[in-house]
């Protein structure tokens, strides 16, 4: 029987083991996740292993949070107001029952790794993990920069909205935030959601927020472009080389320019917009926003298929983000295809990433970005990590199968943490050991040549095709 967890964990041949023992130390390059850049800059420390791992009200890890009402957990232990160590406990109740789920993964290589804590966490070891665990958080060895420094983070993508102030990225690379001198780059993410949605409730409040936060005195739709535009280009100027865009679908209905304004002016009045004439307006923008990323050299990342906020009363009392969202079923490739094309013909196609949050899309994803493929870049366009609730090792072994069967895995710009928590760096561990699992696994089958060219790929696979994409 094999050890748990042990340093051969999820490589099951010697030529996988050499593979990862040649990307294990690559630096990591986290192009898309949901820090905070506050606390970043002031070097956040944590009171306790419940602050760090669950979060609190409004601001947690809802993976976990799920799998807590799962089991039948209180909410007070969850998002209320039980104490950190009675939380602490329910969590490992609760983890004791997630065989074969990723958090079991996950949470005991973040012990291992920040702790050193190599037995399994049941609700009888809880009391001991606790002492060990938050006594090296008190003599803040697991800080932020501290973090950041053990697991070689070079970059961090975070994700900010067009109004952001962008004041704690400037601190941290000037280095006057508290944390001082770091080596990671922390860089902006241009998210622009708020301003594409137009049937959100909320929407002309954010347009006036937009028109302050870019100087620009918003009356039409071209006016929210503009905006959009100028705020980019500050972004660029804190570093920024990459777009999101959280969508459920990819729209692709054309309108008149006329029409498309109506729209936007009953928006802002407060009347209810419709379906359509909401895409419509949504596939205008996003289209010029294309242009403008790929005059900058941004990348754009679409994030598809999820339903978010599927609990009313609980979004009411808890908001988003807080574990009531769900993979979506839309179909994607026929718009998706069309907006490309737009895209593409009036020469403003960007490098793209595609996410879906349903692997039903992988296979449709892979084979519509392969008709945009172009010189000069080497996977301009890219099939996206799998994501969010496909993010486990099946999942991650399917999307790199996919990818290596209808596109091209060599180069593949890797594994992001799309976390909210710092002590999320262990899934690209967790992604490099599948990784090359996968690649050992074809060569000791005869399927690929053992050669030096394996180990080329996964190094560039963990680091060197991000940092080569995103030009950082």
């Amino acid at each position: 029987m094999t050890q748990f967890m042990d340093n051969n964990f999820l490589l099951h041949n010697a030529t996988s083991r050499m593979l990862y023992e040649s990307c294990a130390a690559e630096p990591i390059f986290d192009y898309h996740c949901h820090l905070e850049p506050k606390e970043i800059a002031e070097n956040k420390q944590f009171e306790n292993v419940t602050t760090l791992w669950l979060g609190g009200r409004g601001h947690g890890d809802h993976y976990k949070w799920r799998m807590m009402r799962a089991y039948g957990v209180e909410e007070t232990y969850i998002t209320g107001n039980a104490s950190p160590y009675e939380k602490f406990l329910k969590w490992a109740e609760t983890i004791e029952q997630l065989i074969g789920n990723p958090l079991y993964h996950w949470t005991h290589l973040e012990l291992q790794r920040y702790f050193n804590i190599h037995e399994p966490l049941t609700k009888k070891s809880a009391p001991a993990v606790w002492e060990k665990a938050n006594a090296l958080l008190k003599d803040k060895s697991v800080s932020v920069k501290n973090i950041l420094a053990q697991f070689n983070v070079y970059a961090i993508g975070t994700t900010d909205d067009p109004a952001d102030t962008l004041e704690h990225h400037a601190a941290i690379a000037s280095g006057a935030a508290p944390i001082g001198k770091i080596n990671t780059r922390v860089i902006p993410s241009f998210r622009p959601d708020n301003a594409l949605h137009i049937a959100r409730s909320g929407f002309s409040a954010y347009i006036e927020k937009l028109s302050k936060a870019s100087g620009i005195a918003i009356k039409t739709v071209d006016d929210v472009i503009d905006a959009l535009v100028s705020r980019l280009d500050v972004f660029v100027q804190h570093g920024c080389r990459a777009s999101d865009h959280a969508l459920s679908y990819p729209p692709h209905i054309l309108q008149s320019d006329e029409k498309i304004q109506a729209t936007f002016e009953s928006a802002l009045s407060g009347k209810p917009v419709g379906i359509e004439d909401a895409e419509a307006y949504m596939t205008k923008v996003l289209c010029a926003l294309a242009n403008a990323y790929e005059k900058r050299g941004i990348a754009m990342q679409l994030h598809l298929n999820a339903l978010r906020n599927l609990n009313a009363r609980m979004f009411s009392l808890l908001g988003a983000d807080t574990g009531y969202d769900a993979c979506g079923d839309y179909a994607v490739a026929q718009k998706l295809a069309h907006l490309l094309d737009r895209m593409h013909a009036n020469g403003a196609l960007p490098k793209t990433i595609l996410y879906s949050l349903n692997p039903k899309d992988y296979y449709s994803l892979a084979t519509v970005m392969g008709c945009f493929q172009e010189a000069p870049v080497r996977g301009k366009m890219q099939l996206g990590s799998a994501w969010w609730f496909c993010d486990h090792k099946d999942g991650m072994e399917a999307q790199i199968k996919i990818l290596a069967n209808v596109g091209m895995l060599p180069t593949f710009i890797g594994m992001l943490t799309d976390s909210r928590s710092f002590l999320s760096y262990p899934r690209h561990e967790y992604f490099r050991r599948i990784l090359c699992n996968v690649i050992g696994t074809w060569i000791e089958n005869g399927e690929y040549p053992a050669t030096e060219d394996a180990a080329r790929i996964v190094k560039d696979i963990s680091f060197a095709n991000a940092k080569k994409y995103f030009d950082k």
